[in-house]
Formats: C-alpha cells, structure tokens, sequence
C-alpha cells in the first residue's frame, strides 16, 4: 500500500506542476495533463477527468493575480443596465457572465460527446485523439497569430457568445483554452494585451465549473487519492501563480503553435502506433 500512495504522490507532483505551467500557454493543459496521465497508466476516463479537476488549483492562481480586474469587473454591475449591457462600465462583465452560460451550453454537449469517445477508446487511440486535437490548436492559434490586433476596447454580445462557445469545446483534451479564446477575440479586431485579459478573466468561473463537472461525474475526487489530490491541486495553485506573468509574455512572443502542433503529432503518432494503426 506504501508503493501505490507514494505513486500516487509523486503523479500529483508531476500532473501539479504542468497544470500550473502549462495553463497558461496555448498548447492546452487539459490535453498534456491527460496525456501524462495516461502514460503513467490511468485510464482515458480517468485521465480526463483529473485534468478538469486541476484547473480549481490554476482557477485560484488566476483569481488571486488577476484580483484587481475581477474587483474591477464586478463594480461594473453598479453600472449595468439591460439598454447598455456593453456600454463602457459594464461591458467586460456582461462578457464574462454571457460567455460562461454560452460555455456551459457548449462544455455541456461537448463532454457528453467525449464520455462516450473515452468509453470506447483504448489507451493508445485516447492519446491518438488528444494529438489531433492538439494539431488543430496549433493551426488555430498560428492562424490567429498571424493578426496583429485590432484597436477596440471592448467586448460586445458577439464577443460573448463566440468566445464562450469555443471556451466550452475547450473541455476537450487538446484544445486549448487559452489559445481559442485569446485567438477568437485577436481575430474580432481586440489588441493582444485585451485579448489575454479577457481570457484569462473568463477562465475562473470555467476553472470552477471543470473542477465541478469532475468531481460530480466521479462522485467525489477523481483519479488518485484525497491526499495525492490535495498536493496537485496545492502544487498547481502555487506553481501556476508563480509563473502566470512570465509565461503569459512568452505566449505572445514565442512559436508555441509550432510546439502544439509538434506535440500533437507525436502523440498522434504514438498513439497511432501503440494502438497497430502504424
């Protein structure tokens, strides 16, 4: 028994720490905490639903560093009237709360999609799958990287509900969050430092309804022990605010869609081979 908790310990120190690194890059966390954790053995259920559950420990970095927007954000609710629900004072919060219900939609039919996909995968197909899905995160994010942004300063209810819906299909391991996000409003014509803001504001409500949707559906704490839970989640919380602001400037300056799109193809590779496809 000794073995089996000192495995599980040393797996959440593992998953800890590219959950707080990697949340905050475009090259999906949910996909390479997933596919850690299948390698080190979990199953594809499993897998997944740990790395939703890991997104509270990165949820709480976010909130804790970007507490002065979502104060910000919330006195906009003084201001918020339904004839002007974008106006200037009220616009980001109409944003965020239009864009996590349009998520919820989306997360909802999604995940249900990717229960009955993980249900009949083997290992190997399961990593075949987050691989294309990485592939095509990379694609999406180079596409949007190629824009150089626009000049507008606020969202607006198109905003919302487009960003929202990709956030939701970011439940799917390999597509990354913060990527789709920031890419779709780089895409709307918003500057990349609004871009970032508004995604990384609009990944605290969806870190706690990931976290939520995991623990219901497993009917308490996913995957490893309650003790092995407890240091992941604590080890993705501090690593992940110790490096939000470093790693979000590199997001923006270096070819992570090139690394995505490597990633995605050695692991659709190897999970081609390990499943006798290749």
């Amino acid at each position: 028994m000794a073995s089996v908790a000192d495995r599980d310990l040393l797996v959440a120190l593992v998953v800890g720490l590219v959950q707080g690194v990697v949340e905050w890059l475009p090259i999906s966390s949910e996909g390479n905490v997933a596919l850690a954790l299948t390698l080190l053995g979990e199953s594809p259920e499993a897998a997944v639903g740990y790395a939703l559950f890991l997104h509270l420990g990165t949820g709480l970095s976010a909130t804790v560093y970007f507490r002065d927007d979502i104060v910000e954000t919330l006195r906009g609710a003084q201001e918020w009237r339904p004839g002007d629900a974008f106006g200037p004072g009220s616009a980001t919060l109409s944003f965020v709360v239009l864009a996590t219900l349009a998520s919820g939609v989306t997360g909802a039919l999604a995940y249900t999609a990717l229960e009955t996909l993980v249900s009949a995968l083997t290992g190997g197909a399961f990593v075949a799958l987050i691989g294309a899905l990485l592939v095509a995160t990379g694609v999406l994010t180079h596409v949007a990287g190629g824009v150089s942004g626009g000049d507008r300063d606020r969202p607006d209810l198109l905003d919302a509900l487009l960003v929202g819906g990709l956030q939701g299909l970011a439940i799917l391991p390999g597509v990354s969050r913060s990527g789709t996000t920031a890419g779709a409003l780089l895409l709307r014509g918003h500057d990349g430092e609004g871009s970032f803001r508004l995604s990384f504001l609009l990944s605290v409500p969806a870190a706690l309804g990931g976290a939520a949707i995991a623990v219901l559906d497993a009917g308490g704490l996913p995957a490893l022990s309650p003790a092995a839970a407890v240091v992941s989640l604590a080890v993705a919380a501090v690593v992940g605010y110790l490096t939000v602001g470093a790693l979000m400037k590199a997001a923006r300056r270096l070819p992570f869609p090139a690394v995505c799109v490597a990633l995605g193809a050695l692991a659709l590779v190897g999970g081609l081979a390990v499943g006798g496809v290749l």
